[in-house]
């Protein structure tokens, strides 16, 4: 290796590691104050980097907030792909619903707002839940055939609206402090899920048992 690609290397090395730690700075200052913190004096002063970094890594804050975004999105779609790879179960869905959501609704709620005035940033929300919502829906759709569950007794885009949109509205009421409750609500599509379950559990017992049934006379 000669000296020229040494030196490349190490510099792209430490280009990258700048630009991480703007991304990491303004990602925090997005989850702890809002979208409208996030100015590159607070981003640089965050990270502990002269704020003119910030427009020579980015050449406008949109362009600072769409890798913010784009960044945790890929993660996500990359994450939900490999729990996906498994074909979970139905109940292993609903309890992926709590991962990560506190901060995952907080950090959508602020992009939400912020794709209000930015075009740009819209679009990349837009496309972003396409896929994953699609993904969502491939997954239901083959629990609840796992299950036995024809799309005429319970559509998948039905259960995927269900469980996912009372996910959501439990966790941006807990956000403002409006969560009481809600209890009762995850318990009875917990029962729900328990109850389809058992159902099909019981079905296959049946089966099995008559495919071991002596032939009549």
């Amino acid at each position: 290796m000669t000296t020229n690609q040494t030196t490349g290397q190490r510099t792209a090395t430490r280009e990258s590691t700048t630009r991480d730690q703007l991304l990491d700075a303004a990602e925090q200052l997005l989850l702890e104050e809002g979208y409208a913190a996030v100015t590159s004096r607070r981003v640089g002063a965050r990270a502990g980097l002269a704020p003119q970094l910030v427009h020579y890594y980015f050449r406008t804050m949109d362009d600072l907030f769409l890798q913010v975004f784009r960044r945790r999105a890929d993660v996500g779609l990359e994450l939900l792909r490999e729990v996906l790879r498994s074909r979970p179960t139905l109940r292993q869905l609903w309890d992926l619903r709590e991962a990560g959501i506190n901060t995952t609704m907080r950090f959508n709620l602020e992009f939400m707002a912020l794709a209000n005035h930015r075009k740009a940033i819209r679009s990349a929300i837009v496309e972003y839940y396409r896929q994953y919502r699609q993904l969502q829906l491939d997954a239901f759709t083959a629990a609840l055939a796992d299950l036995g569950v024809t799309p005429e007794r319970c559509p998948p885009l039905v259960a995927q609206l269900v469980m996912v949109g009372v996910t959501q509205l439990v966790a941006i009421d807990e956000e403002f402090g409006l969560g009481a409750g809600y209890d009762t609500v995850l318990a009875y599509l917990n029962d729900q899920i328990g109850d389809l379950t058992r159902g099909h559990a019981q079905a296959q017992a049946q089966a099995q048992a008559q495919a071991q049934q002596p032939p009549g006379p």
